[in-house]
């Protein structure tokens, strides 16, 4: 268990020193105008989560273990967004359309309801 988290860590620094990276070499490109060094590490992270996530199931299958420290590790430190989409197309390819629809609402509808909330208290503090 201990080498796991261990593994789980060191996964999460690389994916973190890689989103830092990416995100700011890409804005620095871009100009400070639109969030484009997160929307380049976003729609790269969904790309790497579905191309991961199948090569783990068909191609290239790896222990539980393993899968763990690339996916939570490594991608939940470059973007959680990336677990999003694939749970949320995990869920549609189930054809559980209603929960698919239920978690989209859920994640951006609470998701900046609770963003404007947290504003909110901040400004009180």
């Amino acid at each position: 268990m201990f080498q796991k988290l261990v593994l789980l860590a060191a996964a999460g620094a690389v994916g973190t020193l890689s989103r830092y990276g990416l995100a700011g070499v890409v804005q620095r490109l871009t100009g400070p105008y639109f969030p484009f060094g997160t929307l380049a590490v976003n729609i790269i992270g969904c790309f790497l989560a579905g191309l991961l996530w199948t090569l783990f199931r068909g191609r290239l299958p790896v222990t539980p273990e393993a899968r763990t420290v690339v996916l939570v590790g490594f991608m939940g430190a470059f973007t959680t967004f990336s677990a999003y989409i694939l749970e949320t197309g995990e869920l549609m390819r189930a054809n559980e359309w209603a929960y698919a629809t239920v978690y989209f609402a859920l994640q951006n509808g609470v998701g900046i309801a609770a963003l404007l909330a947290g504003m909110a208290v901040g400004r009180l503090a």
